[in-house]
């Protein structure tokens, strides 16, 4: 963070000062939250949750060095007290991001936020020093906090930005004011909680809305509710797309045999060549919002090409690829799934393994509302009507739909298994992987799958008959 005195961080968030001996001391470093992460010179910010309450570890901090403590009540070391500590937070992201004087680009959408925003940073990081959201910490706690992890030799702050309802994105917009504003998509990750995808695009779309006259919104022109946000701004407007009419396009897109995408990449300053390191052919919408975005900030055609082509995957457990020493492939993408990610880690499973034995192992979608059924039935039939080996659902309910999908759109019914947990299916992948084999790995956050290709990756380097 910019160094800020104590006194002054008080002004900024209204906090009055607790068992501080000098209000002229400066916060140096980063404004934290968890107590393992405090270093010599931090601010940390004490949350009371379900389980935890923060203001607990107030003297743990100080004694790892942090100069004080933003908290809602007297902690007994140096504290800034404030009536909310959440509003406090976001008042000073707030206040040093209009002492940044950095371009700030934000983006939202239904899927690919935080595999496109790490295109993003890897592609500005060529330009310029990037501060960008780390994971998917895009709510109204992780994105200031990623504010605030900017210094005064930050050029670029990229923010993702997510909404579970009608004006979040605006209140994250109102912390963090961008100058640049991409929408990726509008699908149907969240539908049930947002009740059709149209109140999504008006959520989504708070953030074109959010822009200045001077800024840019990015929008996706093969998008039909996101085209139709660029009404909604008074910034520029820059399409990213196939469509010939898209400003930023894609032409001659194909997959290599190891599944990875490539394209010829044209934005108005020229044309190359993009091969990239990512897997599946959905990250190609990725690359060109991030490369309309690069172009807008003054990058030429070759050096985003460039950039697209040597970036890789920043975030965990989002199309993961590790190849066991059997010659099995573990595709891990359990972060979390929605039906459009889901379609397009089925077809990057697909391309990644002709020639070879594919497995998906699936599980729920989670917070599809009405939709649920349909949309679990549909994933079930998309994966055998891409031919993949063997589909095995876990889990309950979902996944039961998952199977009975496939099993309706099978010739013989043979096309997919359903089993009651992780574990049974790890079981039953040790038993039936052979040498050559890949495996897709994906659901929602809450069902963990990741447990299932973590244990198949420590088969396959135990080697003997797990790994077979």
């Amino acid at each position: 963070m910019i160094a800020l005195s104590l006194a002054e961080i008080a002004a900024v968030v209204g906090g009055q000062t607790h068992d501080i001996p000098d209000p002229s001391v400066q916060v140096t470093a980063s404004v934290v939250r968890d107590s393992r992460e405090v270093r010599p010179g931090s601010l940390f910010v004490a949350f009371v949750g379900e389980r935890v309450d923060g203001h607990d570890f107030a003297r743990q901090v100080v004694e790892a060095g942090a100069v004080a403590v933003l908290a809602s009540r007297p902690v007994g070391v140096p504290a800034i007290v404030v009536d909310d500590v959440q509003s406090a937070l976001g008042a000073l992201a707030r206040h040093v991001v209009r002492r940044l004087g950095a371009t700030l680009v934000a983006l939202t959408g239904s899927a690919g936020k935080t595999s496109t925003k790490d295109l993003i940073a890897q592609v500005l990081q060529r330009k310029a020093p990037t501060v960008f959201t780390p994971g998917s910490l895009n709510n109204e706690i992780g994105l200031p906090l990623t504010a605030l992890s900017a210094t005064e030799e930050t050029k670029f702050l990229v923010l993702e930005m997510g909404a579970r309802g009608i004006g979040h994105i605006r209140y994250l917009t109102e912390l963090t004011p961008p100058r640049i504003g991409l929408v990726l998509n509008v699908g149907s990750a969240h539908i049930g909680e947002f009740g059709g995808r149209e109140q999504i695009a008006q959520a989504k779309g708070e953030l074109v809305e959010a822009l200045p006259e001077d800024g840019a919104a990015i929008l996706n022109a093969d998008d039909p509710l996101v085209r139709a946000m660029a009404s909604r701004t008074k910034a520029k407007v820059i399409l990213f797309g196939e469509t010939d009419e898209a400003d930023v396009r894609a032409e001659n897109v194909r997959l290599t045999d190891t599944g990875q995408p490539a394209f010829r990449l044209h934005t108005p300053s020229g044309a190359s060549d993009v091969t990239m390191r990512l897997y599946g052919e959905h990250h190609v919408s990725n690359a060109l919002a991030a490369a309309a975005v690069a172009h807008e900030l003054g990058m030429s055609a070759k050096e985003i090409a460039t950039a697209l082509s040597e970036a890789d995957s920043l975030s965990r457990w989002r199309m993961e690829v590790t190849e066991r020493p059997d010659g099995v492939t573990i595709v891990n993408d359990a972060y979390n799934a929605n039906p459009e990610s889901m379609r397009a880690a089925l077809r990057a499973l697909a391309a990644m393994g002709k020639g070879r034995r594919t497995w998906a192992v699936l599980g729920k979608m989670a917070e599809l509302g009405d939709e649920a059924l349909a949309e679990h039935d549909a994933v079930g039939r998309l994966a055998v009507r891409l031919n993949v080996g063997k589909l095995v659902a876990v889990g309950g309910r979902e996944a039961s739909w998952l199977q009975l999908g496939a099993y309706n759109e099978g010739s013989w019914g043979e096309e997919s298994v359903h089993v009651s947990d992780a574990q049974a299916a790890v079981d039953l992948l040790r038993s039936e992987l052979r040498p050559g084999d890949v495996v897709l790995v994906k659901a929602s956050r809450s069902v963990g799958l990741e447990s299932v290709a973590q244990a198949l990756l420590e088969a396959g380097a135990a080697g003997g008959a797990d790994a077979r």
